[in-house]
């Protein structure tokens, strides 16, 4: 972390609001992007990333340099994001209802080429509970365990929604003709 990052960190654990807004210009373009992958509207995206730097400003003290603040501010803006989502009553699948798919992922050539918009778009338009699962595993890097405990849902949840949400990704994907 900069000797700048880390000066204006214990500014704001002391309450300076000129460095708290100092620490918000750094950070919001940044946080906005990411509030706006998982909430669609707007609006709803710069509500959750304010009240995401909100809960970071009023939790500062339990930040430490064990991760950088980004990953730790990204983190809350995640969580707050997914609380929002939450609220509009998520509905997530319990194993118990449905039994366990198993398909092989073999067959993921594409002849043409994809862009990284393309295949965004293409998870947008997945079922939210599997957007959500395929978002935190593959863009944001969160394993089973923490996708999980951030959704709230079983382990095997997350697995079987993620290898759902891949194969409905790989099905959208070549029905827009990006591939064969």
């Amino acid at each position: 972390m900069s000797n700048e990052l880390t000066l204006l960190l214990i500014q704001c654990k002391k309450g300076n609001q000129k460095a708290q807004i100092k620490l918000y210009d750094l950070f919001c373009k940044a946080m906005y992007a990411i509030a706006c992958r998982y909430l669609k509207n707007d609006e709803e995206a710069k509500d959750a990333m304010q009240d995401g730097f909100l809960k970071a400003f009023i939790n500062l003290e339990n930040y430490t340099d064990q991760t950088t603040f980004g990953s730790w501010l990204k983190r809350i803006i995640i969580h707050q994001c997914i609380d929002v989502l939450k609220k509009k009553k998520l509905d997530t699948v319990s194993l118990e209802k449905y039994p366990l798919e198993i398909a092989a992922e073999t067959n993921w050539n594409f002849e043409v080429k994809m862009t990284k918009e393309m295949i965004l778009e293409a998870i947008e338009k997945l079922p939210q509970k599997y957007e959500l699962v395929v978002k935190l595993y593959l863009i944001e890097g969160y394993d089973h365990s923490e996708i999980s405990e951030i959704l709230q849902i079983p382990v095997k949840t997350s697995r079987t929604q993620l290898r759902r949400g891949k194969l409905a990704l790989q099905k959208t994907l070549k029905t827009q003709r990006y591939g064969a």
